[in-house]
């Protein structure tokens, strides 16, 4: 069967796909054996982009609130009415009474990378929030500070090294996540072949049974576990900085701070004993090719940024940062700031406030935790209008009963997405895109934290009458500039190019536009000298090469700070929580299921069947001490919120230790017939407010402290 090659934007990983279309107008999709990445590597997302394409309950019309209900409408009205309600708003009462929030899909679509700034630019306001503080934000904000800038994020290098130690981490079934890299089993097999893989997580995930060996750990207790590392590398005289020495400021800085933290004063809190973190330390150091990698289970805890911190001064201690087989700074095509040449500004945050939450910015964002408070405040100033683009903060911010009360609130939404779901259901005017199918795709954002060096782009391979996202967001980008629905689209577009092109130092190709024009505009920019040309005449992608050392004119002052003022000022928490008797409360945690995102595709029938399940998991000392049985259903509750869900008894989890998946929450009764057929709830429904990331704001959906028994009732909230 032949087919036409595709980027499959749905996870990290990018793999390419063949895609045809059978004689009955079905899609057929396969792993692209000759593309230069991912090999013909396949995972059950990307089998299933056909099925999401057809799906009958995906958005092809706008909709327009009217009388409490939807109804589809033609564009211009969608957009006559949008521009009828949101210039007066603002006039009214300011740039900041609109917030913007942008979820993940954003970042796997070029539309989405590229027409999103132009757009928040236009609206003006403070007021933006995203999925990425729910998510990675403790690692991006640990990397600007550290590096300069917070899209400087080293890799594992995972092809050359001998020895991965992950924590909070599972790539096996996130195919990555700030890792792009397809094929994480043929990875880790390899790894294992030559070396050894150790994953510490308090379940025993797919990952951790495919790795030499598994450590389970107290959730939230991972910076103790780490810096209890540092301090056995520092007083068995274990540190070598290796090529990166040169660079770094700080080192006996860290030596003081590791010092208060030795192997006996982490393992009470950790559940790992003194002399497992003393071997761990030692292996790391020891090992010719070694690199530390962490996910979820470090950044969206109540110590994401010391958690985060200490995995790159891990790498650096022990010469593996810059060097090939340890973490190591990627070199892509486009579309990357390090790559420009001569110093650059630093990273710095904290440049404004929210509103009602005093949280400081972040990377031009605010704590997505605060976004129900910053419209439910009182106050002239509070957010009035909200514009969402492909996310469903209803399901994956924590507060979801405050968020949704909140939205009621608000006298216009807006929202871009293919699906009406938990949030859009909430909008007023709901503007659809195309389906992965229907659009061309070039993974900007993603090739930037790639483990190799790689340029692929994919035509679209199905015509549409739906307005390419770009087109929705310049139009939207106009009627908040001024300049009303009416703008020509190819002027608006015309207007960002020239000044990209400008900003970049390069010449606009002659009968390109849209995000042709700009990709083409970012490859010629580049370090490869690539035009748009180049990449699109080689369908199955170009190897550009492994990683190579980039220090240091990856950094954007030259020099790598060790310890950043915001980490210091942080550490007097995990002092605080280092010299309490550890808890003996139930710690919730999310996990990911390999047919699953987020929430993007539970309705896709393929994805959304039985071992995708809304579970409780839970221990069988824990199970049999609380009363509860395999299926039998168990009320969850935490400071902000409580949920009812079905137990999974299983030993995959460590005791003392409840686990409930990420994304789900679909209703019964809700928009969707696949996924309000197989309704339930999520991590993220009882995450609590009050507990956040210092640093960064980043909600704490794993380590949450839980309550657990019997369901007699049905909850007030998350079902």
């Amino acid at each position: 069967m032949s087919g036409v090659p595709v980027t499959c934007p749905l996870c990290e990983a990018t793999c390419g796909l063949l895609v045809s279309t059978r004689e009955d107008g079905t899609i057929g999709v396969r792993g692209d054996r000759d593309d230069v990445f991912s090999r013909g590597y396949l995972c059950p997302k990307g089998a299933s982009i056909g099925e999401l394409h057809a799906d009958p309950d995906r958005l092809r019309r706008p909709l327009l609130k009217r009388g409490g209900r939807h109804v589809e409408v033609d564009w211009e009205e969608a957009f006559a009415e949008i521009e009828r309600r949101l210039p007066p708003l603002l006039d009214t009462h300011g740039r900041d009474a609109v917030a913007v929030y942008f979820g993940n899909p954003t970042a796997h679509n070029l539309s989405g990378a590229l027409y999103l700034r132009p757009l928040l630019k236009a609206l003006g306001t403070r007021n933006v929030f995203s999925a990425g503080t729910v998510d990675q934000a403790p690692k991006t904000f640990v990397c600007g500070y550290l590096y300069g800038d917070a899209a400087t994020i080293a890799v594992p290098d995972l092809d050359r090294t001998n020895y991965l130690l992950v924590l909070g981490g599972n790539p096996l079934v996130s195919n990555g996540s700030l890792m792009t890299a397809p094929d994480m089993r043929g990875r880790l097999r390899a790894i294992t072949a030559r070396g050894k893989v150790v994953v510490v997580d308090p379940r025993r995930t797919r990952t951790a049974e495919a790795a030499s060996e598994h450590v389970p750990i107290r959730p939230g207790s991972d910076a103790l576990l780490l810096l209890a590392m540092v301090h056995t590398l520092f007083a068995e005289d274990l540190v070598d900085l290796g090529l990166a020495a040169p660079y770094v400021d700080g080192l006996e800085q860290v030596r003081a701070i590791a010092a208060e933290v030795g192997p006996e004063d982490a393992a009470p809190h950790t559940g790992i004993d003194a002399g497992t973190i003393r071997r761990l330390a030692r292996e790391l150091a020891a090992a010719d090719r070694a690199v530390v990698y962490g996910r979820m289970g470090t950044t969206a805890q109540p110590f994401g940024t010391l958690a985060s911190w200490l995995i790159d001064v891990l790498n650096i201690l022990t010469g593996n940062l810059d060097t090939p087989g340890g973490a190591m700074f990627p070199l892509a095509a486009a579309g990357q700031a390090n790559t420009r040449p001569g110093p650059r500004r630093p990273f710095r945050h904290g440049r404004w406030h929210g509103r009602a939450s005093g949280r400081p910015e972040v990377m031009g964002e605010l704590p997505a935790a605060t976004l129900a408070e910053e419209i439910a405040a009182p106050g002239e100033d509070r957010v009035r209008a909200l514009v969402t683009l492909s996310g469903n903060p209803v399901l994956s911010v924590p507060g979801a009963t405050r968020l949704e009360a909140a939205l009621e609130e608000l006298e216009l939404m807006v929202s871009i997405d293919v699906y009406l779901n938990e949030t859009t259901r909430h909008a007023d005017v709901v503007l659809p895109g195309p389906s992965p199918l229907e659009r061309s795709h070039y993974d900007l954002l993603l090739y930037q934290y790639s483990v190799r060096n790689i340029a692929r782009y994919s035509p679209a391979v199905h015509d549409t009458d739906v307005p390419p996202e770009w087109h929705t967001m310049l139009r939207l980008a106009a009627i908040a500039g001024g300049l009303g629905a009416g703008a020509a689209v190819t002027d608006l577009d015309d207007a960002l190019a020239q000044s990209m092109a400008e900003l970049n130092a390069a010449t606009p190709e002659p009968g390109l536009c849209g995000p042709e024009r700009l990709l083409d505009i970012l490859l010629k920019a580049g370090p490869y000298d690539l035009t748009f040309a180049d990449v699109a005449a080689a369908p199955h992608g170009l190897d550009l090469g492994p990683l190579q050392p980039r220090l240091p004119g990856v950094l954007a002052t030259g020099r790598i700070d060790l310890v950043p003022e915001p980490v210091l000022a942080d550490l007097d928490r995990l002092r605080t929580f280092a010299a309490r008797q550890p808890g003996a409360e139930l710690l919730l945690i999310g996990r990911r299921h390999l047919r699953s995102n987020n929430s993007w595709m539970h309705n896709v029938a393929t994805l959304n069947r039985a071992g995708n399940d809304c579970t409780l998991h839970l221990h069988p000392d824990d199970a049999a001490r609380l009363g509860l049985a395999d299926g039998s259903d168990a009320l969850v509750c935490s400071a902000d919120g409580e949920v009812v869900a079905p137990v999974e008894v299983t030993d995959t989890i460590a005791a003392g230790v409840v686990c409930l998946p990420h994304g789900w929450g679909h209703q019964v009764g809700a928009p969707g017939r696949v996924a309000a057929a197989r309704p339930g709830v999520n991590a993220n429904m009882l995450g609590d407010l009050a507990l956040l990331d210092g640093p960064t704001g980043t909600a704490a959906v794993n380590a949450l402290p839980v309550t657990v028994r019997p369901a007699t009732v049905q909850p007030a909230t998350g079902t």
